[in-house]
């Protein structure tokens, strides 16, 4: 009872700051006006396509209202560029159509794109039905398989603040953030059986400044997974499981790649996942750098493998076992982790041969394994850095100090 007074009266306190900021937003266009039809069976993209055209053109900004209700929602992109905040308030749960020709080969479900000064929040949320669409993911087997739709993408899209929104079952990745900058994410509940297939809850690649706060994700794949040109993130109080763990990478599959730098995962908790905190890259020639990283005060419960370096990343098992990672890793900090593995590998640290990993620190790391073949362990390969403090499994890393 007392989370949702606090639910309902943040939301309040949003809507009021919304429509009574001078500098906020002066007009609210419901998609009622223009057309939409709560039955969950009527296609709403038109409704909302109009609402927000005539949102975005408002001089000053606009509110896009979708009230209480179920709204069936065929794939829509809502642009800019606009004359003032936009405000995307969702109360309303949309749904994604089932019938296969209405998404086939479509990268997208609800996008937003080159829009600037950007809020969406409400309560509601996106329902992808993506159990209609995973029987025909083949992608982990063919690499030139079908597009299926992402849930919610940002494309170019700068100053945004998301929050109290949630993402449900989504046929591909539940969001995508491409080439956008100073996104706040908060308060995002994103939920996906755990052998649903790439279902990542938030994939972000290209992009700057990016906060994740306070949020449940829980998914078929990666929680949190970032592509290359990542700078500055901030993943605080997230909370994963089940899933892949949270990932840096795939890192070196494509020539060019920009470096990943300024990132920080803290006071996150992990349960029942496949990976915890983990850094991947391809055995390829193609080169760029992962520096100042830190991952801190982290609880792992039951997690299979906690803390993770993977530059032999394979998952199809048919890449050159003579390749060596090009990539870089240096300045990685795993610190206060804590918790339980489920393997008798804990701390896994596999680099380059030919770039061996720089700067690494393990400090403060206590995780249990409790499987009849003794305690957990952690292995090292190719790496160079330093450990101190309580260490449980015992480190791998050659060089350490006392406290």
């Amino acid at each position: 009872m007392g989370s949702s007074l606090a639910h309902c009266v943040c939301l309040w306190f949003l809507l009021v700051s919304i429509t009574n900021a001078k500098s906020h937003v002066r007009n609210v266009f419901n998609v009622m006006s223009y057309g939409a039809v709560a039955d969950g069976k009527t296609d709403n993209s038109k409704a909302i396509f109009d609402a927000w055209t005539h949102a975005c053109q408002s001089v000053g900004g606009g509110m896009v209202l979708i009230p209480k209700g179920t709204y069936l929602v065929n794939p829509v992109v809502l642009k800019g560029t606009c004359k003032g905040q936009m405000v995307f308030f969702l109360q309303g749960d949309l749904k994604a159509p089932t019938d296969q020709k209405s998404w086939d080969d479509i990268d997208h479900w609800i996008t937003f794109q080159y829009v600037d000064n950007f809020v969406m929040s409400g309560g509601g949320s996106l329902d992808g039905q993506g159990a209609s669409a995973w029987p025909y993911n083949t992608c982990n087997k063919d690499s030139h398989c079908k597009k299926l739709p992402v849930s919610l993408r940002l494309d170019f899209v700068n100053n945004a603040w998301i929050s109290y929104i949630k993402l449900i079952n989504s046929k591909n990745f539940h969001m995508n953030i491409f080439a956008c900058n100073n996104i706040k994410l908060e308060h995002m509940h994103i939920m996906a059986p755990g052998d649903s297939p790439n279902t990542d809850g938030i994939h972000i690649a290209l992009s700057t400044g990016i906060k994740v706060w306070d949020s449940i994700i829980s998914t078929g794949d990666d929680c949190l997974s970032f592509g290359p040109g990542m700078k500055d993130v901030d993943i605080w109080k997230v909370q994963c499981g089940p899933g892949h763990g949270i990932s840096i990478g795939s890192l070196g599959s494509s020539p060019n790649e920009k470096d990943v730098q300024g990132f920080i995962v803290r006071n996150s908790r992990f349960i029942g996942t496949q990976n915890g905190v983990r850094i991947k890259t391809w055995a390829l020639p193609h080169a760029s750098n992962v520096y100042n990283i830190t991952f801190r005060r982290i609880i792992m419960q039951n997690v299979a493998n906690p803390i993770v370096i993977d530059q032999e990343y394979c998952p199809s098992g048919k890449c050159n076992p003579q390749g060596s990672s090009q990539i870089q890793i240096r300045d990685v900090k795993f610190m206060n982790i804590w918790g339980t593995s489920s393997s008798k590998v804990a701390v896994n640290l596999d680099c380059s041969k030919g770039k061996p990993c720089q700067q690494i620190v393990l400090k403060d790391i206590y995780l249990a394994y409790k499987g009849k073949d003794g305690p957990a362990i952690s292995q090292c390969s190719n790496v160079n850095g330093v450990s101190y403090g309580k260490l449980q499994p015992p480190s791998c890393i050659q060089k350490s100090q006392s406290n």
